[in-house]
Formats: structure tokens, sequence, C-alpha cells
């Protein structure tokens, strides 16, 4: 929808990632290099770097001691099925890109829950009647608009057939949503409002097939939904208005997380974009404005002109900004729960938290900020996270926010950010305010620009991946961005000390997305964004936009070790595949499809069979192996 690409807000003057990288290059020896190059051309060369870095990094010495990174320990993947080949994914004709979705000879998909569905049998549906759309009271029970990140909750341990579906609700259009391009009263704001945010949808298979089920579990939460602030900024004065209106809703919910303790962390990306000056006000952004990219017109969404909570130039509702921009926990076997926003975690745009358990038993969570220039930023408990919740304490309010700083060398120091930093002593009058303005922190100790840091994933080795999806604003290379410009993004690997709670790692970039783009070359992918990597070493990614070859966007099973890539599934024109969760015996995977024909009928009408009429919904989509197996293999 919004094109991420043109936006940024960091003007802090840090040294950029591109820069540092290219620098690394010219470090390395020649005899290394050379032999790399010579085994394995170019691409080759970045995937046995990587495996030299890693054991070379185990020897590597920092001042404050010695940095010992954890053993690969990675097994060598099958990725076993029939790759989806461009010709089958692609049209005959070169102006049209195919507008339902196409999958590996050896799989199968369903449709799930699109946009509209009633999140209990029977209640009121949209099918996609191109002369209506659903009430803003219908809106609120239904499954919302623009899927996103989601995971799966089974009933129990160990149950692959029921469960909680949560889905983030991303984004919708006016022309999409509402069916015209601004809305023209409060019931319209409300539908808009309505179809963002989560659900909380209960799914069972019965006779072979997923399906929405009834369960008092099932809930929507939305713009309208109450909320609640925890953590070190939940009472600050930066998150009250004189309007004394209590905290709701969450929005531009992108990518996502899941706890040890079960609970669901669904992440507020661009949410500055849904904020404008009314009809009748006027405005003026200060500096910390402009570094969360708030502006006086936003992405055109046009609440202001309805609700107050988003109209800039209202002074009694100054500070409702700063309610957005969190990681929110939701209990998706509790539908009476209040979601939480952690304010220990950073306000930022944030893409996703993959959270993993460190040493000791404390809880890591590993966050992007997507914007171009931005940062990587990983949380630390303060203590194991069973002996917190023993306490009656959140893990994710006690602990400490740190900010990656990547060096030449392919190692990098986690920088904290609270005032016992050196560096921002006297910058803040109290954490609260460091936490709200986060980025402004970050941009203080000197953390590297980096190409819009999106998903991340924590291996079964440890290792953790980034997605840089792209950035076309980059002039020179450096530490973690390999090209300049880089419109095609890459994949980052990363190796944390002290088994995560450490302050040091060491990095390597096993792919970089325009190398797959030779002639004839079937691994062929731009802008990787969705990630997870399961278990056995193997890597899905998916993609956002800009595919080569005549592709739509599309779901890739990599093996970062090798550098094999296959593909498994491309949805619809116009579509975005995002989202990744499994049942716990790995033989069903769901995705979502987002925006399918970017809204317009003449493109897509998924998730039903081109008629050239029926508006597309954005759906999940569930796979699974013809002959049953473990996705991937």
């Amino acid at each position: 929808m919004f094109e991420h690409d043109n936006e940024i807000s960091n003007h802090s003057g840090n040294r950029p990632f591109e820069d540092i990288f290219r620098a690394s290059l010219s470090r390395r020896s020649v005899l290394q290099r050379s032999a790399l190059l010579s085994a394995t051309g170019f691409m080759g060369a970045f995937v046995g770097e990587s495996l030299l870095t890693k054991a070379a990094s185990a020897m590597t010495h920092a001042s404050s001691g010695t940095l010992v990174a954890q053993a690969t320990g990675t097994p060598n993947p099958v990725i076993g099925f029939s790759p989806l080949t461009i010709a089958q994914a692609t049209s005959r004709n070169p102006d049209e890109n195919l507008p339902e979705p196409t999958i590996s000879s050896d799989y199968q998909y369903d449709v799930l829950i699109p946009w509209g569905t009633s999140l209990q049998p029977g209640g009121a549906s949209y099918n996609g009647n191109p002369n209506s759309r659903p009430t803003a009271a219908q809106q609120a029970n239904q499954v919302g608009i623009g899927h996103d990140g989601m995971w799966f909750f089974p009933k129990n341990e160990t149950s692959n057939t029921e469960g909680m579906l949560c889905v983030n609700h991303e984004y919708g259009t006016n022309p999409h949503v509402l069916g015209k391009a601004q809305p023209e009263s409060l019931e319209d704001v409300r539908l808009s409002q309505h179809a963002h945010g989560v659900a909380v949808v209960a799914i069972k298979k019965e006779s072979g097939k997923w399906q929405r089920v009834a369960s008092n579990n099932s809930r929507r939460i939305h713009l309208n939904t109450t909320v609640a602030f925890s953590g070190p900024a939940a009472n600050s004065e930066l998150l009250k208005n004189k309007a004394n209106n209590a905290p709701q809703g969450t929005l531009n919910n992108c990518a996502n997380g899941y706890t040890p303790w079960g609970t669901y962390l669904t992440c507020e990306e661009n949410f500055n974009g849904y904020f404008g000056v009314g009809p009748a006000g006027t405005w003026t952004a200060s500096d910390r404005d402009r570094r969360y990219g708030v502006t006086s017109g936003g992405f055109g969404y046009g609440w202001e002109k309805f609700d107050p909570r988003f109209d800039l130039s209202n002074a009694d509702y100054a500070n409702e900004r700063n309610r957005f921009g969190w990681v929110v926990e939701i209990d998706p076997m509790n539908a009476s729960q209040t979601p939480v926003k952690r304010t220990a975690l950073g306000r930022f745009k944030h893409e996703g938290i993959a959270v993993t358990v460190g040493k000791g038993g404390r809880a890591v969570g590993y966050m992007g900020d997507d914007e171009r220039f931005d940062y990587c930023y990983k949380f630390v408990s303060q203590a194991s996270w069973r002996s917190l919740r023993a306490r009656n304490m959140s893990p994710l309010d006690h602990g400490t926010l740190y900010v990656a700083k990547f060096n030449e060398n392919g190692t990098g120091e986690w920088l904290a950010l609270n005032l016992s930093n050196p560096a921002l002593k006297g910058k803040f009058k109290n954490q609260a305010e460091l936490l709200v303005y986060t980025r402004e922190a970050a941009d203080l100790v000197g953390a590297t620009p980096m190409d819009r840091p999106e998903w991340t994933t924590v291996g079964g080795n440890g290792h953790i991946f980034w997605a840089m999806t792209n950035n076309s604003r980059r002039t020179t290379t450096g530490p973690g961005s390999p090209q300049a410009p880089n419109p095609d993004g890459h994949i980052l690997e990363m190796v944390d000390s002290d088994g995560h709670t450490g302050t040091r790692f060491t990095w390597t970039i096993p792919f970089i997305a325009s190398e797959t783009h030779g002639e004839g070359d079937e691994r062929t992918f731009s802008s990787p964004d969705g990630l997870w990597a399961d278990p056995d070493g193997r890597l899905f990614i998916e993609t956002d936009g800009g595919q080569k070859k005549g592709l739509n966007d599309q779901l890739l099973v990599a093996n970062p070790q090798t550098g094999e890539i296959r593909r498994l599934f491309a949805g619809p024109a116009g579509c975005e595949v995002t989202g990744v969760a499994i049942t716990p015996d790995r033989r069903t995977m769901f995705i979502n499809i987002q925006h399918p024909g970017d809204g317009n009928p003449a493109v897509s009408n998924f998730p039903v069979a081109t008629n050239g009429v029926t508006i597309p919904r954005d759906a999940t989509v569930v796979l699974t192996r013809k002959d049953g197996g473990i996705i991937g293999s």
C-alpha cells in the first residue's frame, strides 16, 4: 500500500551498515576471497565467507573480553519437494500476472478465514460483493483485512487439529474497505478502524479440512478496544491526554511473535500514517514527530475528519500518537483479558519480535524497525521468565533494551538503551521518556542504520536471521548492507554471545537477493520480508513486492548453509505473501495473502475464481504436503 522505501525519518548521521560492509570486504584476506570465488562464484562466496567467519568468530577478541560465538551446530536440511518453476508461476502474457495462486506439485492449499468472515459460525459475513460493505458493527465481529503476521496456539501442547489462530490485520485502503476514496462519516471511520487490529479465531480440522468453529475465546481487537500499558512508561505523562480518554486500540499490526508462556505478541508498525490535521486545524511537526514520520496528511485515511483522537491539531489529544508503536501482548485462550502494550520493548515501527529463551532461562526478543536507515533491537529480561512470572511480574516489563552497532570485521555490539549508558545521561528526564522516543535514544548511542529491518526468526541452532527488505536510497555499502543502492534486499545472519544475553555478536550475509536474478536462475526473489526458521535448519522466506521474471510474491524454502533455494508457492497478482504459523507436527503451515490484486477486482478476485467482479479479500492459506510429510521437506 504505502511505499516504505520512499520514506526516511533517520537523519542522525550514524555510520550506515553499507559503509561498514564495504570496509569489511576490503579487510578480508585476498587468499580467502580468491579461493571462495573460484570455487563457488560470487553468491557462493558470501555463503563460504559466512562459514569462515563463523569458524573464526570463536577466536575473535574484544577489548572488554573474549567474544565466544556459539558453535553453528547447523544440520544440512533436505529440501526435497519439487520446486514451483518460473514457467509454472507466471503468465504466458508478459503484461499480466497470474490472478490466482500457484503451488509446488507436491503440495496443496485451502483458503481459510478471508476478510469479512464472521468470528462465530452463523454470523453476518461479507463475501466480496462490490456493491456493499460490512457495517462498522458487523466488521467488529468479523475477520479484518490486511492479514499479516500470525501464530497458531494448539488446544493442548500436542494438538495438530484444533486451536486458536491469531492473525494481524495490518491495513486496508479506503477504496478497498469503504468503496470510496475518503470517509464521509464517523460510521465510515469506525468501519475502517474495525477492519484493523487482530483476530483471534478458533479453528479445527474436520473431515480433512480446516475451518472456523464456535468458541468463547474468539474475538476481535481493533482501534476501539480497551487496552492497557505496562512497564517503565506505563504511567508517563507522555501517554496521557488532556481529554483523559482511556487507552484504546492497536493498529497497523504487521509481524508478530509468541512467548514461551503461551501468549501472542502483535507489533504496531506504521502508526504515523493514521494521524492528520482536521479540516479547521493547524499543526507544526516537532523534531520528535519528524523522527517518527508523523505528517499533517498521514497516509490519507481521513480519520482525523471525524475522530478527534487522530486529529493532530486537537490539543486535547496531543499524546494520542505516543500510544502507538508498541508491542502488544494478547492471551489467545482468554477473551476477557485486556491486551497489554509492553513499553519496556520500546516505541518504534515494530515489524515483529522473535522470542527465544536465553541463558539462565531469560526471555530474549529480537526486533526490527521497518524503515530505511533504522535499527535492529533486542530485549533481555532481567531474570528467568519462569521466576518473574512466579512473582506475578511480566518478563516483558523487566529487562534491558539494546540496539545494534555493526563492525567491519563481522562482529557487533549491543548498546544498552537506558540512563546508565553515558551517551544517554542527561538526554532524557527518565526511562519512560527514553522508551517513548526510542529512536532518538538509538540515534544518540550510535546504532547502525540498516536497510529496512523486518522479520526476525531464531533457528534451531540459535542463529538469528533478519530480513533486510530493500533500500533504494542507499549510496554506499557498509556493515550489514552489501549493496548500494539495494532495491532487492538481503538476509542477514547473526550469532549472539553468551546464550543470547551478551552484548557482542557476529554477523554474516547468506543471501543477497540480486544475486538470484541471473539468467535461468530459478531461485530468484526480491524484497524478503516474512521469515521462519524451522528446527531442522530450513529458512522459509516470504516476499513483498518487486519480484523479477514476471513472478508474483512468493514463499521459498532455503538452506543458509548451502545457498539452495526452492520456490514452494506464489500468490495471486498484486498481493504480498506474509505470515507464517505451523502446527506442532509441522505438517500444516498457515500463510497469509495480503491485498490480493491491490484490492482491484480487475486484477484478482481471490479467494474466489477469477470473474473480474468480486472484490478480492485478504485470506489465510493452509499448506500441506500431498503425502502428509513435514512442510519444507
